[in-house]
């Protein structure tokens, strides 16, 4: 990367950890390869990461040739992989299911964010055990504080939306957990219908939606990895 001397050596592993393994860039290529192609919902995918920072990394992945950018006649700016980028998919796969296999999981744990987990449950929920109408499912995290206890996932014609304010519309199913507890599940390390047994997922409304749960539910996509390790 600019920012960067270089390491110095020929050796391809050198040359590819220059582009890589700077700061936040094996996230940002995370969020690309889960589809997310706009500024505003990159932010989404790494809310600590700040907009500046974020900013430049793009313009040092497209100089290097991993993404390209198109902007619009109205402003609005797009970001999408090159065949290059796409190349890394199972690099940035792999180092999930390394971190999964062999780091703690509860050291995981310790990094706990509702908006994170809020925004990678969106994108992993799968409409079709839904019914065909909108489906509003809010989920309470009551530990939290006031502002951070609320999330709303309205589900609409197989597209998932997530409010971080009351959308206004009936709530179809009330989900409440502390939000360790529906991490872990989300990563595989507890067991939904454990957690739902236990009273510890709480689970209010539609009896249609709560009992497919399991299904509509995505979980990380290193949820079976975690599930390994955990046993």
């Amino acid at each position: 990367m600019p920012e960067r001397n270089g390491y110095g050596q020929f050796c391809p592993v050198s040359m590819a950890a220059e582009v890589f393994c700077s700061r936040w860039t094996p996230l940002i290529l995370r969020e690309l390869l889960a589809g997310t192609s706009r500024f505003n919902d990159l932010r989404r995918g790494v809310p600590r990461m700040s907009p500046a920072l974020l900013s430049k990394r793009l313009k040092d992945l497209e100089k290097a040739g991993i993404i390209t950018v198109a902007r619009g006649k109205v402003g609005a700016v797009e970001y999408s992989l090159t065949p290059a980028g796409r190349d890394l998919k199972d690099v940035v796969v792999g180092l999930g299911l390394w971190g999964s296999r062999w780091v703690e999981s509860q050291l995981s744990l310790r990094n706990l964010d509702p908006t994170l987990l809020m925004w990678d449950m969106r994108r992993r929920l799968v409409p079709e055990p839904l019914p065909p109408r909108r489906c509003t499912i809010q989920f309470q995290y009551p530990e939290l504080a006031s502002t951070k206890q609320n999330y709303w996932l309205v589900v609409d014609g197989g597209v998932v939306d997530l409010c971080y304010s009351d959308p206004g519309f009936e709530v179809d199913l009330l989900v409440r957990s502390p939000l360790r507890t529906m991490t872990a599940v989300w990563m595989g390390v507890a067991r939904l219908r454990q957690e739902l047994d236990t009273g510890a997922i709480e689970v209010d409304g539609d009896p249609a939606l709560a009992g497919a749960i399991q299904q509509w539910l995505g979980l990380s996509p290193f949820a079976r990895e975690q599930a390994k390790a955990a046993a």
